[in-house]
């Protein structure tokens, strides 16, 4: 990880050519994208397109990989999770992985990292248990629940809580409406936005195009590990002949 960069101020994350593998067979193929400030970006395509290796791969979770990352101003393209975690990335992976012996408000102190500041000297958000269990009701009706005796809903909602405990300028959020009730998807929709208007940017890897366009800014359409498309989440809504051929089942 090497020293700040001159860069835009409102760029958090931009990725240059990325490629990446899972042993032999290449997934990734010369990835490009950006984040800017209090943006919220979708990373669209069907099951196997990339987007999760595209995550992966952004922090610095993949093995082998090529490309370069620059966060917040750091050269980020070969160092290490915990590294660019400091920096202010957060990931909220699409398994969850909470700490299942452990209760709510453990769970939450885990994730706990000191206030940041934005690049212009600015406060950057700051999260306490209670601002987010005033985000997700459902966690402060359970504080002393242990992670495992929770719903799988209830569990995505604590993985972004922990990861919000780290106060991140940016989250990387992968399949946020996979697999849970309607009533937790409209929360996290919610969250969102709400994050949006404090200025955090998120990065989401999503299929439900209706979510996406409920949130999103922008959007990348990835097929095959390449990006087929790029542009705001409404030129998306309009161009019929990209969701026929990269978002239908």
């Amino acid at each position: 990880m090497t020293a700040p960069q001159t860069h835009s101020p409102e760029v958090l994350l931009d990725a240059h050519g990325l490629r990446a593998w899972y042993g032999a067979a290449q997934i990734l193929y010369d990835i490009n994208l950006q984040v800017r400030r209090g943006e919220v970006v979708a990373l669209m395509g069907r099951n196997g397109a990339g987007k999760s290796t595209t995550l992966k791969t952004l922090m610095g979770l993949m093995d082998k990989h090529k490309g370069t990352v620059s966060f917040m101003g750091h050269d980020v393209s070969d160092a290490q999770p915990h590294q660019i975690a400091s920096l202010g990335m957060g990931f909220v992976p699409e398994d969850r992985r909470v700490f299942t012996d452990l209760t709510v408000t453990e769970n939450l102190e885990v994730g706990r990292q000191p206030p940041r500041r934005w690049p212009d000297g600015s406060d950057a958000p700051v999260w306490t248990p209670q601002d987010l269990y005033k985000l997700f009701p459902n966690l402060g009706e359970m504080t002393d629940r242990p992670g495992g005796r929770m719903s799988g809903g209830e569990q995505q909602m604590l993985t972004v809580g922990r990861t919000l405990m780290g106060n991140p300028f940016l989250v990387l959020l992968d399949e946020p409406s996979e697999g849970v009730a309607p009533v937790i998807v409209e929360q996290m929709a919610h969250m969102i936005l709400e994050l949006k208007t404090k200025g955090v940017s998120i990065l989401l890897s999503e299929q439900n195009l209706h979510f996406a366009e409920l949130v999103s800014d922008r959007a990348y359409v990835l097929e095959k590990g390449q990006i087929r498309f790029e542009g705001t989440i409404e030129e998306l809504s309009r161009a019929e002949d990209i969701r026929r051929a990269y978002l239908s089942v």
